[in-house]
């Protein structure tokens, strides 16, 4: 015998009430995780330095059109490669001498100048490179190169990839080390090391993926030579953490704001500055536009800091 219930009974008319929009919450979807912010180091500093640059890189669709390739960031690229394959050479072959072939077979022309420039672009990069070998142990294979590291949080999934990952002897065992080259014309000291969300970032994930301690964090600037270094503790690596959270949560609201039908403009503000000048969307940005626009090859006529 089927039992009478008012529970779900039809309206006046045969109908099934229509369920609210806010019943949702009330069938248990109030209390489901909020979305995790999947982002990069590249993410998140897009959004640090201008909020404006981060909407027109991953919110606008279509996005607006890049300007024309850097060459510093095709140096830089170049470099990166070439090292990456020397790794991939038997230790017996990683010498100074296949740095020339290397180099070339990952060489990227974009944004140079001229034919001269590139050249001379070439030659510097190869020295750096010949230079920089000489201070590894070839036979020493890192444990990570161009490695992914990942990791999730309450707020975030980071995932990054970092150029080198060494592994090296700690009081208490192997201890993990995040390695990043730089390229670029300025020297770098400790305080970059140290203030470096996404060196940060990729220790804290190290960590957690290989289960090792990872606390030192190095940048290894290929034209000067010189390694700036800092050793992170549990603490200072959390505020880090607790950095990118905060910044991810304003990207994510800011983004609900224009879904909700917010001005983009006002939920992505502009925050001018000297980078305006090598922004890649500064042609579509009118704060952007009114600063100085840089050709492609300029930082390379930089003078190299000691």
């Amino acid at each position: 015998m089927r039992r009478s219930s008012s529970a779900g009974r039809p309206a006046a008319g045969g109908r099934a009430p229509r369920q609210r929009a806010g019943d949702a919450e009330q069938l248990g979807f109030e209390g489901m995780p909020e979305r995790l912010f999947v982002c990069t180091p590249s993410k998140l500093g897009a959004y640090a330095d201008c909020p404006r640059r981060y909407r027109y890189s991953y919110v606008d669709r279509p996005a607006p059109p890049k300007g024309p390739p850097w060459a510093h960031n095709s140096l830089g690229a170049s470099v990166h490669t070439a090292l990456k394959n020397w790794y991939a050479l038997p230790a017996d072959r990683r010498r100074p001498e296949a740095l020339a072939t290397l180099l070339k077979g990952t060489w990227v022309r974009e944004g140079y100048r001229d034919d001269e420039q590139e050249r001379a672009a070439y030659r510097r990069a190869l020295g750096w490179l010949e230079a920089y070998v000489e201070t590894l142990e070839p036979d020493s294979d890192p444990l990570g190169v161009e490695r992914v590291v990942a990791v999730k949080t309450a707020v975030l999934a980071f995932n990054g990839r970092a150029d080198r990952i060494d592994s090296r002897p700690g009081p208490e065992g192997p201890e993990l080390v995040i390695v990043d080259y730089k390229t670029g014309r300025t020297g770098l000291d400790t305080d970059d090391a140290r203030g470096s969300q996404a060196l940060a970032l990729y220790a804290y994930a190290a960590e957690r993926v290989f289960r090792r301690p990872c606390r030192r964090v190095e940048l290894h600037h290929l034209p000067t030579g010189t390694v700036a270094g800092h050793d992170h503790t549990v603490e200072s690596l959390a505020r880090q953490l607790t950095r990118a959270e905060e910044t991810a949560r304003d990207i994510m609201a800011a983004e609900r704001a224009v879904a909700d039908g917010a001005d983009a403009d006002e939920a992505f503000p502009v925050a001018p500055s000297s980078r305006c000048g090598w922004c890649d969307f500064r042609r579509h940005c009118p704060a952007g536009a009114q600063a100085p626009g840089k050709e492609p090859w300029a930082a390379m006529d930089r003078p190299a800091d000691g």
